[in-house]
């Protein structure tokens, strides 16, 4: 469990922003239910997902993503993560890997957490943010996750990470702006 503690160069919970924005969005909460509850709505509601807000910036690290208030789904994920671990709240990245189209034709990942929660054990949470036609909410132990993977090749990925999966770092890394990442979302084939 230790591992979804630790920080890492992405999930870098340990930085004096990460941890003072932690306090500040915890509060007076006590548990570890409800710290994550605030948490996981202050990420999704107070940062922007680049795509529905056209925000050029691209943002990987999570203490960018805090300072920008700006993301992709895999950096929104990576800032709750950072927020959770820095309140001593085991948390990991997840990811599912989904149709880019209605057909199937091309493929993408998305990006979301799963945290432990004494209650519930292992949780999974979406961050990346409300809109018109999606809902993600908080709702141990039921999961209201952004997307539910239903067509031939879409799935979830197996297992709980650490830090970011490298494809989703050289993704957020290589393109400069947020159009260009959009055009470039990193992808994952399963395993045959």
């Amino acid at each position: 469990m230790n591992e979804f503690l630790e920080p890492t160069p992405v999930i870098d919970s340990a930085s004096a922003a990460i941890v003072a924005a932690a306090a500040e969005i915890a509060g007076d909460a006590a548990s570890d239910e409800e710290i994550a509850r605030r948490c996981f709505l202050w990420v999704r509601d107070c940062v922007r997902h680049s795509s529905d807000h056209l925000v050029s910036v691209v943002t990987c690290i999570a203490s960018d993503v805090l300072r920008h208030r700006a993301g992709f789904c895999y950096a929104k994920s990576h800032l709750l993560t950072a927020l959770l671990r820095a309140r001593g709240i085991p948390a990991a990245l997840c990811y599912q890997r989904l149709s880019r189209d209605s057909v199937g034709s091309a493929f993408c990942l998305h990006g979301l957490v799963a945290v432990h929660l004494q209650r519930h054990g292992w949780y999974r949470i979406d961050p990346r943010g409300n809109r018109g036609d999606i809902t993600t909410e908080f709702c141990p132990p039921v999961e209201r996750l952004a997307y539910t993977p239903t067509l031939p090749g879409e799935l979830d990925v197996a297992g709980r990470f650490s830090d970011a999966l490298p494809c989703v770092v050289e993704a957020l890394q290589r393109w400069p702006t947020a159009e260009e990442v959009s055009r470039n979302l990193p992808a994952y084939e399963p395993a045959a």
